[in-house]
């Protein structure tokens, strides 16, 4: 009976050496892929033209003033109409990449080559870049870690601490919502 205790004990210790968290096994796991994509943006971010002026200018969120983006124009819409709100339904075409080239996502395979939602339902990094342009617009958009899918394996080819590269061509705002207080 006085081993009793001594087992319960040595099974709870046995039970929470092995609840190693998740986040931290796969820091370690991934510590090249991360620190290779960390390095990606911060290259990105430091690029100049031939006239020394940056490739990418930064994008700040209002509701997150200290996360940012990165975002090449390639051209720009006529203006007419106000970049969307975050709960704004639009209508966007877009090719998804990893830093080494790796393609994993593009409308442009669909018979329709557009495709619509709502700015709220995608990624921090995506909401900034699509609040952050009028309909027309087309442009490069280079989003970090940590506004992407963080720690999160998203699916086979997008792991953990990816920075994504998004070529992005806002098509039209379907629905302004009003303004969240």
């Amino acid at each position: 009976m006085k081993k009793f205790p001594g087992i319960i004990i040595l099974l709870i210790v046995v039970f929470i050496m092995s609840c190693k968290d998740d986040e931290e096994d796969t820091w370690t796991q991934y510590q090249k892929w991360r620190n290779e994509n960390a390095a990606y943006f911060n290259q990105k971010r430091a690029e100049t033209d031939e006239n020394g002026f940056p490739v990418y200018t930064e994008i700040y969120p209002v509701w997150d003033p200290g996360s940012f983006i990165l975002m090449k124009t390639y051209k720009k819409g006529d203006g007419t109409k106000p970049a969307p709100l975050n709960n704004s339904t639009v209508k966007f075409m877009y090719k998804g990449m990893l830093y080494n080239g790796t393609a994993f996502d593009s409308t442009y395979l669909y018979t329709d080559s557009a495709t619509t939602g709502r700015v709220d339902q995608f990624i921090q990094g995506f909401q900034i870049a699509l609040t952050s342009m009028q309909p027309g617009d087309s442009c490069q958009v280079i989003i970090p870690q940590n506004l992407g899918y963080g720690a999160e394996m998203s699916s086979s080819v997008i792991l953990p601490y990816s920075t994504l590269i998004f070529d992005l061509k806002l098509i039209d705002v379907l629905g302004y919502e009003h303004q969240v207080p």
